[in-house]
């Protein structure tokens, strides 16, 4: 691994796109109100990663704006690395806005074609990737930004590859974004490079979509990953916990907690966090998934995207009775 000379390399190494976010408790068409914040799925398991004391490193693009100043003010504040973040002149930085149409169905709207996330080239990158880290952690959404950020993608798990760097990828897929063809055909180079590869079981016939031959179901699916060169394949069961399988054979599935759910929006980037946090602290394959479920937990039971995720020492809260109060 190659560091510039005076820098401490990061534990974890991630870029995207990170938006200002607006949540309303209800539906936009009635007016409800809303609260700010910010969100991105590289960005959220930046934050999950600090806060287990991990040192993260967020090097995507904002705008010269304000939604770009707060963005990298809340992340700073979170203690992740913005060093090799970037600030577009004249792009704006992207938004979403979330609304909680009924019951517990939400609907995201999104503003992000032409962003300054979008712009991202491997230029921009080469700063980040120079300073070193040892995990690399990409997700599918940066992929379906435009033809810079997938460069950066490509360009980026090259070099972590060639630095023996562990690279994982979150399939995160995103139907508005780009259809599952279309991902498909841009992952599967990816896949010889890629050690850890976390998707939902929905996803998984989204990243084997370009296979010659498409595996139906599960079993089939992973076995397709693992021979495409891929080290461990996790998968991420909801309310029905997470599985993992390996190259070497081993297999583990762990149950999820039980907690009351609030929004599932930013669950399965808490789960990223909390099975890349297992990963950096040597825990075997099933210490991984309980660590990765456990934040996903917190992440459901919490509102918000990343703001109710735990500290180190908060790690056994959930394994409270419902309405302990901790004095």
């Amino acid at each position: 691994m190659t560091t510039a000379p005076g820098t401490v390399a990061a534990d974890v190494l991630t870029f995207g796109e990170t938006m200002l976010a607006a949540q309303l408790p209800g539906p936009l068409a009635v007016g409800a109100q809303a609260r700010t914040t910010v969100a991105g799925a590289e960005s959220n398991v930046a934050i999950g990663l600090t806060r287990l004391g991990h040192r993260a490193s967020w090097a995507g693009m904002v705008g010269d704006d304000e939604p770009g100043r707060l963005i990298l003010r809340t992340l700073r504040g979170e203690g992740v690395d913005t060093d090799h973040a970037g600030v577009h002149p004249k792009a704006p930085t992207g938004g979403l806005l979330r609304e909680r149409r009924v019951a517990d169905l939400v609907r995201v709207h999104y503003w992000r074609g032409d962003s300054a996330a979008s712009l991202l080239t491997p230029t921009d990158l080469a700063p980040a990737l120079g300073a070193g880290a040892r995990v690399l952690h990409l997700t599918g959404i940066t992929c379906a930004l435009g033809p810079g950020p997938l460069e950066a993608v490509r360009e980026a798990v090259a070099h972590a590859h060639a630095h023996g760097w562990t690279v994982t990828l979150d399939v995160n897929h995103r139907q508005r974004l780009w259809p599952a063809e279309k991902a498909g055909r841009a992952l599967l180079p990816l896949l010889e490079h890629i050690t850890v590869l976390i998707a939902s079981d929905d996803e998984l016939p989204v990243v084997t979509h370009a296979f010659a031959e498409r595996p139906e179901g599960e079993e089939r699916a992973v076995d397709a990953l693992l021979d495409a060169g891929v080290r461990e394949v996790v998968v991420k069961r909801g309310g029905e916990g997470a599985a993992f399988r390996d190259r070497d054979g081993s297999r583990h599935t762990v149950p999820a907690l039980r907690v009351p759910v609030r929004d599932t929006v930013g669950a399965g980037d808490a789960f990223c966090a909390g099975y890349l946090s297992g990963l950096l602290d040597g825990l075997p394959p099933d210490g991984r998934l309980d660590r990765a479920n456990t934040l996903g937990a917190f992440a459901v039971a919490s509102d918000g995207d990343w703001e109710g995720l735990p500290r180190r020492d908060e790690l056994g809260l959930l394994a409270a009775a419902p309405g302990t109060t901790i004095r």
